[in-house]
Formats: C-alpha cells, structure tokens, sequence
C-alpha cells in the first residue's frame, strides 16, 4: 500500500538572549527617553512657571492689601467705609451718605466743591451732572443734610426780591422723604449776571413746591444754598448767553436730626449718629427752569412738573416746566464704593471688613470675580501636584507649597467714626486653577507632541520592528531546527510572505523568501538526482537479477566454476538494490521499439521458463503467425517474466500456466497469461499495478517488494500497451495488450 505524507513536528522556537533584541530595545530605549523628555521639558516649565506666579502672587497679595488700606484712609475710601450700602439711588432719589468729617463749609465755593471731591462724595451722570448728598460725622455741628452738585446750563433767570410767582425764574426743588413722610422745600435763584456773563447767588428756600408762593411766605431760617455760574463756556456753545458749569451748594435742615438731639424735656441729649434709618431715607433734587407756555390742547392730566405751574382754581392750558437736573434719573455712577474696592480683588481672593468696638460688626465681605473659563481637572491636579518652595509664599524654607491652600493678611484703618479691621485672604487653589487655564496651550503642544511620538514609535514598531522580530524568530526557529533529516522541508516552513512590502523590510523579506525558494529548489532537485541515480541502480540491479538467477539454474553444480563467479554477482546487485524502490528510474528509462513476432517471442519465453526456476508453462495461439507489433524485446520479456513469477507464486503446485495470444479490437494483439488460484479481490484489481503494492510487508533484502507488476505497467505502457488483470472460475488472466505492426 501507498503511504501519505509524513508530518513534521511542530517547530522549536529557541530561547534568543538579549543581544539577539539589542537594536529593538535600544529604538524602544530612545522613543521611551524622547517621551520621558518631552514630559519632563514640559513639567519643568510648568515648575517655572508656577514658581514665578507663586512669587509674584505672594507679592501682589501683599500690595493688594496695602493698596485697599490706602485707598480707605483716603476721605474717598473712608466714604465707602462708613456706607457701605451705598448706592445710585432709584426713583424717589439718593440716600444721604455719612461724610467722614463733621460738616461741609457750603458757603465757600471752593472748600465746598473740594470736600466733595476729596471724599469721593457724590454721584456722576454721563452729561457732567454730579450731586452730594450727605451728613456730616459730627452730629452736634447741626443735623444738617447738605447738597452739593454741579451741572452745566445757560443763563439763569432770578427772582426780584418780594415775588411770589416762581413761575418765570430758575429754582431748586427738593423732596426728602424720611420715616414715612415727605417734605417739599423750593429754592428759588436770586442773583444777577456780571458783564462777563458769570452769575453768582443764592437760593432761598421756601416749604413747598408748587410756583406759587403764599401770600406771607417766609424763607426757612436754616435753609441756606448759594449757586455759581461760572467758568469757560461749555464745548459746542459761544458767546455772552453760552453754557457753563454752575455748581450749587445747599444746607438743608432736617427737623428729625435736630430733635434727636435734644430729650424729651430738652435737654441736650448724646444721639445715635449716624441715624440708623440713614440708608432708608431719600432725597431728591431738582432744577427746574421758567415756565414755558404750550399751545391749547385737549384736557389731559397734568404731569408732576407741569403741575408746578398751575395755580389751584385755574383752567388754564397747562405750561411745560424745563427740568434742567433731576437727580432721579437713571445713568448715575459712584465715585469710589466697597463693591468698586472688591472688583480689584483677584479670584478665589476675600475682603472681610470689620468694624471693631465693644460689638464687633462685619460690615462687607467682597470676593474675587469668578473664573470665565473651566480649566481641565487633570491639568488642575498636575499643577497642584508641583513643587514650589514655601519661602516664596513668606511660610519658611522647606515647607511644601502644596500643603498650603490660603494665604492672609491683616491690617487696620481708623476713621472719624470708629476702626475697621481688614481681613484679605487668598484662595491658592484659585491660582491653581487660573495657571491650568494659562497651561493649557502648553498641555496640547505636549499632547500632540507625545501623540506624534507615539505615532512614530507604532510605526517603528509594527512597520519595521515588529516585522524585524518575527523574521528573527522565524529564522532562528528554522536554523535551531536544521539538524532534521528533512531540512528541505524544514527550509519551506520560513514563510515570511506576510512580510512582503515595497518598504525595506518588504525587500528584504521578499529578497530572503526567494533566496530560500531557489535554495530550496537546487536542494530538492538534488536530492532528486540523487535519488534518481538510486532508483535507476535498483532498477538496472532488479533487471540484472532475472538473467543471473538463470544462469545460476545453468551453473547450479558446485564444482562449476562459474557458480562462484555469478553468485558474486548476484550478491553485489542485490546490495546494490536493496536500499530504495525503483519507481522513478523505471519510468525515466528510454525504450526503443522495434516489429517483433510476438508468437515467436512467447514460444520461446514458454520453452526457457524452467531456467528461470518456472515450470509448466505452456503456449498456445489460434492466430496465424507471425504476429508483429511494436515491442522492446528486452523490456517486453522483463514483464512477461514478471507476471509468470506473479503467476507462479500464487498457483497451486505442479498446476500450469497457460500462456495464449489472441486478437483484441483493430490493430490490437492480446497476450493473456492464466494461473488457477486464488482470485484477487475485486478492490485491489487496478491497485496491484502501483507501486510498493504487494501482499506481504517489504523486506529489506527481499524480492518481493510490490515492483514486478508496477514494472510490467511501466514497460508496456511505454511501449503504447497496457496490461490488465481479471478473475475467471478457476483462477486469474493478466492480459497484455500490444499495438500490432505492420507486416
């Protein structure tokens, strides 16, 4: 029988040392170094650069402070202290603010206008308007709410001495509204223009509003108020009736502030100043101008200010009263405020104000704006994580920076009304924040700069180094394992066809794959010569034995003195065919046919069978002789004598074989041969002609090796025949079929 390919077993991967991935872990080495530098290039200049704004935090956290206590010890910033609920007003006016000295000089247009200014009183509107309204720290210096502004307007009409109608002069009017009531007080103006056209008086007040003076109307005896036109004229306007900055400066008694100092048998009393209510109160101002007539319209309801210039029991058209200021409009801005100080702060940064006394009071805490944008949480985290030196923060050398999360300072300011203790304490952790917002630009650059290192070292890695790796591996496996017997097949397991590519490790790849075909191939075609030159030996040695196994029948006696010589022979050929079957050298051999009589061929095989150790064999034809066909006599009698051994082999003893031609289709000679016998099975029929078929195992030095039939195929199908075997009733028929020659 036919055996299969044998499998090799799976190949050995040797242990490789580390000098075999020298190059691989010194490119690996150098990517690593090249991230590791990258990172800490930019972990250094992060260290720096939190080192610097740490430093310069610490620095500026310092001067913040001494900064706002400047700033409060000025009048200004002592204003925002005593009120620091201050504010623009709404509609029904402003709320008086505690003046941080005892009174305002209203009389003097300088020292007025001065004080105002020093401490920040007042408020501004964007068309140059500004008003003071305020009291004075000193309660014993009168009670008095004092009003001081300016604005620009043209020239200013005045009233005559003894006039009750206001409607046709400029006049201040100004509504208080203190503890749930309202109190009304018109000032109108009382002056003349110089030749310059500057315009000095004062502005006497009268309780009221309306144009419209009683008949006994007496000026109020502590309402004093002065105005001052004066100056350049304004931008935009020219000559002697031009615009110009008029500043007034009003005293106004307040009855409330003024029977607060005295008890209920009027006795002088030590008040509590400021009022408490202060904040609550609202005083409005205004300057209105002459009235001027309107053209007849249908009735309507007067507006507050027309008001002003209708008589009580008149029908008349209503007038338009100007309003030249009003300090209920909207648009006013503070001077200087605890929410103006608090805006300077720096995030994560709080101002605590306390007012010291037997009852400490915290009178404002203002913080830091807020960040606008979200820094990203790891980079917080990192930059939290580095190291600054604590000497920086003024906490002592050595000390971690990263265990310090606030930094405070203190400090003191004295006004007229009291001390106040500063409080400002910085949030490090807002910094933190802020220098993660100002390090993200850097953390992208670093990110793309370890994503396109990353890059290159997967390239390096799976293009080339990878690739490098499993040839190495490949190659070792199949050199450890060259020491097989089948090292050509051990060769073909180097597939390195996956490698192949158009970069260099796809050349060399391919270049060492087609190294290792053509190496493969000159191995195998010379183990094929090799084995052919075997094969061929066996085959001649195997064609030597039939004629030398006759002539040892002829020179059997043992006094014969060639029966030595020819039983050398035979034992060298049969050394020399004992090592391998000759398959391949049967069907390379070359036969030359030529017209040979085949009735007396086969008659001549049937008389010399005995001398081949076959006996009983007989030849019978009922075809007319002699019968030609195409033959290579030698080749022809090697299988011939083949199937007689076959034949004689499996007949019963002393039984015959019958040897008989016939005539087959056109052009077509049949020699049978016929045993009796056993039959062969049917399945083995077409398969006892191949090669190693035999019905015993092969010997090593043996004759029966599954050849004789497979040489008698191979000869006559070279010689353009074919031979065929078949069962009969008493035994078996091989029969040959033979191409006929031309007579």
């Amino acid at each position: 029988m036919k055996l299969g390919p044998v499998e090799l077993p799976a190949l050995v991967v040797p242990r490789l040392g580390l000098a075999a991935f020298r190059r691989r872990a010194v490119v690996h080495l150098a990517f690593l170094l090249l991230a590791l530098a990258t990172v800490g290039l930019v972990l250094t200049v992060l260290i720096d650069q939190k080192q610097r704004a740490y430093q310069r935090y610490a620095q500026g956290f310092r001067q913040s402070l001494a900064e706002i206590v400047l700033q409060l010890r000025h009048p200004s910033g002592q204003l925002a202290l005593l009120n620091p609920a201050m504010s623009v007003g709404d509609r029904d006016g402003q709320a008086p603010v505690l003046l941080p000295f005892s009174a305002i000089d209203f009389d003097d247009q300088n020292k007025a206008q001065r004080a105002v200014e020093m401490a920040g009183c007042g408020l501004r509107w964007p068309d140059g308007a500004s008003l003071c309204a305020a009291v004075g720290a000193n309660a014993y210096a009168g009670g008095f709410l004092y009003l001081v502004g300016s604005l620009e307007s043209g020239p200013l009409a005045g009233r005559e001495h003894g006039a009750l109608d206001l409607g046709g002069v400029h006049r201040a009017r100004v509504t208080l509204k203190l503890r749930g009531g309202t109190q009304t007080w018109i000032a109108p103006f009382e002056g003349a223009a110089a030749a310059d056209g500057t315009q000095r008086g004062r502005l006497t007040g009268f309780l009221g509003a309306g144009p419209q003076l009683p008949g006994k109307a007496r000026p109020v005896r502590e309402f004093r108020g002065w105005l001052w036109r004066e100056g350049p004229c304004a931008e935009g306007s020219s000559g002697p009736d031009c615009a110009r900055r008029t500043f007034y400066s009003i005293r106004l008694p307040v009855e409330a502030f003024q029977d607060a100092l005295f008890d209920d048998a009027g006795h002088r009393a030590r008040p509590v100043w400021p009022p408490a209510d202060l904040d609550q109160m609202r005083v409005r101002v205004e300057l209105l101008g002459p009235l001027e007539p309107t053209a007849p319209t249908e009735p309507a309801e007067p507006s507050a200010a027309a008001s002003d210039a209708m008589p009580a029991g008149t029908s008349s058209s209503p007038a338009v009263v100007p309003v030249l200021f009003d300090s209920a409009k909207p648009g006013a801005s503070l001077a200087l405020s605890l929410d103006r100080i608090g805006a300077s702060l720096q995030p994560g940064e709080t101002l605590r104000i306390e007012r010291l006394g037997k009852q400490a009071t915290t009178i404002a805490e203002r913080r830091g704006p807020e960040l606008s944008e979200r820094a990203l949480p790891w980079l917080i985290h990192v930059m939290r994580r580095l190291p600054v030196q604590g000497e920086i923060l003024g906490v002592g050398a050595g000390t971690d920076a990263a265990e310090i999360r606030w930094l405070t300072a203190s400090d003191e300011v004295a006004t007229t009304s009291g001390r106040y203790r500063l409080d400002l304490r910085g949030d490090l952790r807002s910094l933190d924040r802020q220098l993660a917002l100002e390090a993200r630009p850097l953390a992208w650059l670093a990110a793309a700069m370890l994503a396109a290192v990353a890059l290159a070292w997967l390239m390096v890695e799976l293009g080339l180094i990878r690739g490098i790796a499993v040839l190495t591996k490949r190659a070792a496996a199949v050199s450890y394992n060259m020491q097989d017997v089948r090292a050509e097949q051990r060769i073909g397991e180097l597939d390195v066809a996956d490698l192949r590519g158009r970069d260099e490790l796809g050349i060399l790849a391919g270049s060492l794959a087609d190294a290792l075909t053509r190496v493969k191939d000159g191995l195998r075609r010379e183990q094929l010569r090799a084995e052919r030159e075997r094969e061929m030996w066996h085959a001649v040695g195997h064609e030597i034995m039939s004629p030398l196994q006759s002539l040892m029948v002829l020179h059997g006696a043992g006094d014969d003195p060639s029966h030595r010589y020819v039983q050398r022979m035979q034992q060298a050929v049969k050394v020399l065919y004992g090592s391998a079957p000759p398959s391949e050298a049967l069907a390379s051999a070359d036969l030359h046919t030529e017209a040979l009589d085949l009735a007396a061929f086969c008659r001549e095989v049937a008389a010399n069978a005995h001398y081949a150790g076959i006996d009983h064999v007989s030849f019978d034809t009922a075809l007319p002789e002699p019968q030609p066909v195409h033959a290579e006599a030698y080749a022809l009698e090697d299988a011939v004598t083949h199937v007689l051994r076959n034949a004689d082999r499996y007949r019963p003893e002393g039984t015959p074989i019958a040897i008989t031609l016939e005539a087959g289709g056109p052009g077509v000679v049949l020699l049978r041969i016929r045993n009796q016998g056993p039959h062969i099975d049917a399945a083995m029929l077409d398969q006892i002609f191949e090669y190693g078929v035999s019905d015993t195992a092969p010997q090593v030095n043996g004759e029966r090796r599954g050849q004789g039939l497979f040489v008698a195929k191979t000869y006559l199908a070279k010689m353009d025949g074919s031979i065929r075997a078949f069962n009969v009733p008493e035994g078996v028929v091989f029969e040959m079929s033979l191409r006929r020659a031309a007579a």
